[in-house]
């Protein structure tokens, strides 16, 4: 198999909850022991830093990896989802893995795995701790896919556990409060291992001061901290957001120092202001265009939506565009009531199963006061919006992982066209050919 029909055995023939949701979650952690005894526990070779949460945990994740790239350390970044292509969920030192190493690894361990019919995040975990061990990294920060107490990354013995904050998201598997969700994520706190949460509520810091308490685990508190020892330090990712994720940070960066790591000022400095270069971090209030102002966000649960909404206030802009998309097992109605009534509206839907219908989004959009029109694709709801839109208006698409995902696919083919220069109609025909190649591959990641 070469890589395309390496991914395409991979999507289809493991449950991937990126794309068919719910009916790949598979609770416990037999098979992820099974996969690390195989390999021989390859996660026990070098140090680790867990990152839990609902929201931020992967800005925090790319920020972290970031500062120990710049402190010298060979650093793994194994985080989820991708945006584009598989290999972007794990990275030493910024560069993904090789189309090679997975060939490789789904060749010669499929006979192993395929009987215990894992999911797809168990075979990518396992995946990613090999090659970790393998490239003889230092150090991986481990992004929690879903919860913490029963997710398969949650087997590593880390340095330090963080847990951004608590939002209401995937309730169906993490319970319906935001304290039954506190406790999932609790679950990674580990014996004596220090812990950082990012934000509480009075719900969730009690259900965080238990588990530490039982543990005997050194907790601190983001939002307690006031120290600020990188006074005016230059943050690559922008948006509201991420000032909690660095007060975050700033709480953490001590807690690895005191643990051994060798991180300075100037470290800390150029880590925060090269995340995007350091680490391929991707769909963060990232900017795709000026006059209009286009920019996408992968924020898509309520506790996400809020932010983008804030950020969206400071918009100077003579009209604010919105394009959303959702899949059907968000809290559409939380999310469509946090959103301004003075924007235009696209409302469209990623190539996704799980996405939910342009027209039934529209549908409810409009009996919560919301007004716009309905577009089948990502790329002609963008179309639409930079058609309507003056120099001096702002466009912000998001909503979703995949709508993110679809308008960077759609960008990347967008550049390439007005990179190569195509006079001829032969030529043409020729790209466009190859184009449509290029979205079906980008496509399977889907399908």
């Amino acid at each position: 198999m070469n890589y395309q029909d390496t991914l395409a055995y991979l999507f289809n023939q493991v449950p991937m909850f990126q794309r068919v949701g719910a009916s790949a979650y598979k609770e416990g952690l037999e098979n992820t022991l099974s996969l690390d005894a195989h390999f021989n526990h390859p996660h026990r070779q070098f140090r680790t830093i867990h990152v839990a949460g609902t929201n931020g945990k992967g800005s925090v994740s790319h920020t972290l990896a970031a500062v120990l790239q710049s402190a010298g350390y060979k650093t793994g970044l194994y985080t989820s989802p991708h945006l584009v292509d598989f290999r972007e969920r794990i990275r030493v030192n910024g560069t993904p893995i090789t189309e090679e190493y997975v060939m490789q690894f789904v060749e010669q361990e499929r006979s192993f795995f395929e009987p215990l019919h894992p999911s797809f995040f168990e075979l990518a975990t396992a995946m990613a701790f090999k090659y970790f061990a393998e490239e003889q990294v230092d150090v991986a920060v481990i992004e929690v896919g879903l919860g913490g107490r029963l997710d398969c990354t949650n087997i590593i013995q880390p340095d330090l556990s963080i847990i951004t904050n608590i939002s209401f998201d995937h309730v169906q598997f993490l319970g319906d409060t935001l304290a039954k969700i506190a406790t999932e994520k609790a679950g990674i706190i580990k014996r004596h291992t220090p812990v950082v949460i990012g934000e509480t509520t009075p719900e969730t810091k009690p259900v965080f001061l238990a588990k530490a308490i039982e543990e005997d685990a050194p907790i601190y508190f983001a939002e307690e901290n006031d120290r600020e020892d990188y006074p005016g330090v230059e943050y690559e990712l922008k948006g509201i957001y991420q000032e909690k994720n660095k007060r975050t940070l700033f709480t953490a960066l001590p807690l690895l120092k005191e643990a051994g790591y060798h991180i300075d000022e100037e470290t800390v400095r150029k880590g925060f202001a090269h995340v995007v270069e350091l680490t391929g971090l991707m769909g963060r209030w990232q900017k795709l265009n000026d006059s209009p102002t286009l920019v996408c966000d992968t924020g898509h649960n309520v506790g996400g939506i809020q932010y983008v909404v804030e950020q969206l206030k400071q918009q100077v802009c003579h009209e604010l565009h919105i394009i959303i998309g959702m899949v059907n097992d968000k809290d559409t109605s939380g999310v469509l009531a946090l959103l301004p009534r003075e924007a235009k509206y696209y409302f469209t839907q990623a190539s996704v199963s799980r996405a939910l219908p342009a027209d039934q989004l529209y549908t409810f959009a409009t009996q919560a006061g919301l007004h716009g029109e309905a577009y089948p694709t990502v790329k002609s709801a963008v179309e639409a919006a930079m058609q309507h839109a003056h120099p001096d208006d702002f466009i912000f698409v998001g909503g979703s992982n995949f709508i993110v995902a679809d308008l960077l696919v759609a960008s990347r083919l967008e550049f390439q066209y007005r990179e190569r220069d195509i006079s001829s109609c032969e030529a043409r025909i020729q790209f466009c050919e190859a184009k449509s190649q290029l979205c079906e591959v980008q496509s399977q990641k889907y399908f």
